[in-house]
């Protein structure tokens, strides 16, 4: 039974820890973040196709470390996994600026208020069970390292060209 409750309290502090980290994230860096916002609202494909590259190479290179029998080398591995982790926290917060930005378009809220929020239904949609685990959390992680490649790159998506309305002529 005290397995149970310590898993039980893992996870909820988790739960409320991560909202948290992407806050401070958003807080702390607000440019780095709105980056990666702009890039995720604007370019999603983009993100998504420069995450995978990302993620296959970083991921080549921790799996080999976390295989050789070697205890520096798994460290290495560990320490790798956990620096991309932490790292892709700014792709994450883009992602959570970005639906926060969307909620407050429904409701008139505080762009805090409305990034919380945000950030709470992408945790919340990564961790219902099944589709969120095999679908919403890795594509939204694939995601999140490509938000978060483009914005240390500082690669800003292209403006968008602003048409002029066309006027329909009207008969005199």
């Amino acid at each position: 039974m005290a397995d149970i409750t310590a898993i039980f309290g893992i996870l909820v502090s988790i739960g409320i820890a991560f909202p948290g980290m992407l806050t401070a994230w958003w807080l702390l860096f607000p440019a780095t973040v709105e980056r990666a916002r702009l890039r995720v609202e604007q370019t999603p494909w983009a993100c998504f196709w420069a995450g995978l590259l990302i993620t296959i190479a970083v991921g080549i290179p921790i799996v080999v470390l976390m295989s050789l029998p070697v205890g520096a080398a798994k460290f290495m591995g560990w320490v790798i996994l956990a620096t991309a982790l932490t790292i892709s926290g700014f792709g994450s917060a883009g992602i959570s600026a970005h639906m926060g930005k969307r909620l407050a378009r429904l409701n008139a809220m505080n762009p805090l208020g409305a990034f919380v929020r945000g950030a709470v239904v992408l945790e919340l949609a990564a961790i219902f069970p099944v589709l969120g685990w095999l679908f919403v959390w890795p594509l939204a992680l694939i995601v999140a390292f490509g938000a978060t490649g483009f914005a240390l790159l500082n690669w800003m998506p292209r403006a968008a060209t602003v048409r002029a309305p066309e006027t329909v002529p009207t008969q005199a």
